[in-house]
């Protein structure tokens, strides 16, 4: 059997695997259904309204459900698990005691928790908030936390928060509302962070899949500073922690935009490389024929990279999704349902973030079924990353 068609029976049966008739999709796709334009596709969406939802692995949780929960928090996970979502993805960086944890990026916790209103905490961020003889924040565009700059005791003992800082603030209540418009503060009530190994616990209860993200380095913090890691141990652990756990290796995607970080696992751990995602950010990178003589079989890339419009407007597989595909590479996308609304007047501040090669296509939200259905029927993605994963789960138990 070819490997790439392995690989695809091994996504359906764990697909299959995971299903239950438990999923809560809410009141979102709904809306979005009601937003497109009369079609075939309406009709065929509307003919599911009744359900049933099932677990899928083509809906992959995107730090959660960040659109209405903080991310890499407990709360959020579990609500993408309610929404369907079959496999979860922890984003890695580490502790400065050299823990594994669930955050997007090395530094960000400036932004994601509530650790600049922490004054036990916040004088070990990498760049501290800092106030004037009147007591008004004067560096709120620069003030950097880390991951790094904390132990995990006292990592986890932080809330979790919708993502945002408001880099103009003088005051840190200031410098906390920066929620974004297109998301809420409603469930932004102290969410529990989780490390790395919290989050595997959590998704095998669930009996979900797992994506963790190795992430890079922060270019302004020391490195690994006194973790006591290095590259190769900070790879090797996230792995290690998965036996410990006694997860399988078919039940992992490991994922890193670091093509160093995959060639390592083939070498080093190859049971789990087998299905491991290099992640790519933009245009160029190694030739498709090299990462597949590399042993690279998915990657997982921007939606605007893998869709275009064809003469007469419609959406349709870009030349790098054909050309991936044609190597034999199997290809997951990101992220649905990340930067708001996707009306034509809020474009520059709305869907951008995964649209931007398809905008003239874009009127309203109804747009975001109408992507999913291509990247499904004419690229063909294993699946997508969502930030409310509801929304695949309801395409993905309707059509596929």
């Amino acid at each position: 059997m070819k490997p790439a068609i392995a690989l695809l029976l091994i996504w359906a049966m764990a697909s299959c695997a995971v299903s239950r008739s438990s999923v809560q999709v809410g009141p979102r796709p709904y809306y979005l259904i009601e937003q497109m334009a009369p079609s075939t596709l309406r009709t065929r969406l509307e003919s599911c309204d009744n359900g049933p939802f099932v677990v899928s692995n083509f809906s992959i949780s995107h730090r959660g459900a960040p659109l209405q929960f903080p991310e890499h928090t407990r709360a959020g996970y579990q609500a993408a698990a309610r929404m369907g979502a079959g496999i979860m993805e922890c984003d890695v960086t580490f502790t400065r005691d050299g823990e594994l944890v669930c955050r997007h990026a090395q530094c960000d916790l400036h932004a994601t928790t509530d650790i600049v209103a922490r004054a036990d905490l916040r004088d070990s961020c990498l760049v501290p908030p800092k106030f004037d003889a009147n007591g008004e924040l004067e560096n709120a565009a620069a003030v950097t936390c880390c991951a790094s700059d904390l132990t995990l005791a006292e990592f986890k003992s932080l809330c979790g928060k919708m993502e945002g800082a408001n880099p103009h603030a003088r005051s840190i209540e200031a410098y906390l509302a920066a929620t974004p418009a297109f998301r809420t503060d409603l469930y932004d009530t102290c969410g529990a962070l989780l490390s790395h190994f919290d989050s595997i616990e959590l998704f095998k209860s669930l009996g979900l899949k797992f994506a963790p993200e190795l992430k890079g380095l922060d270019a302004n913090a020391d490195g690994f500073g006194t973790s006591g890691l290095d590259q190769a141990s900070y790879a090797s652990r996230l792995i290690d922690e998965y036996r410990r756990a006694g997860v399988s290796p078919g039940d992992v995607f490991v994922q890193s935009f670091d093509l160093e970080d995959v060639r390592y696992w083939a070498r080093e751990h190859p049971e789990f490389a087998r299905q491991a995602v290099y992640l790519v950010g933009g245009p160029g990178g190694p030739a498709f024929a090299e990462l597949h003589e590399l042993g690279v079989r998915i990657l997982g890339v921007p939606i605007g990279m893998l869709l275009t419009l064809d003469a007469d407007g419609a959406l349709v597989a870009s030349d790098y999704a054909r050309g991936a595909r044609g190597a034999g590479l199997e290809l997951i996308a990101w992220s649905a349902e990340r930067s708001g609304r996707m009306r034509e007047d809020v474009k520059p501040a709305g869907g951008a973030y995964y649209y931007a090669s398809i905008e003239s296509a874009i009127s309203d939200d109804g747009a975001v079924m109408e992507i999913l259905h291509a990247l499904d029927t004419e690229v063909g993605v294993l699946g997508v990353f969502s930030d409310w994963p509801g929304t695949v789960t309801y395409y993905a138990s309707c059509l596929r």
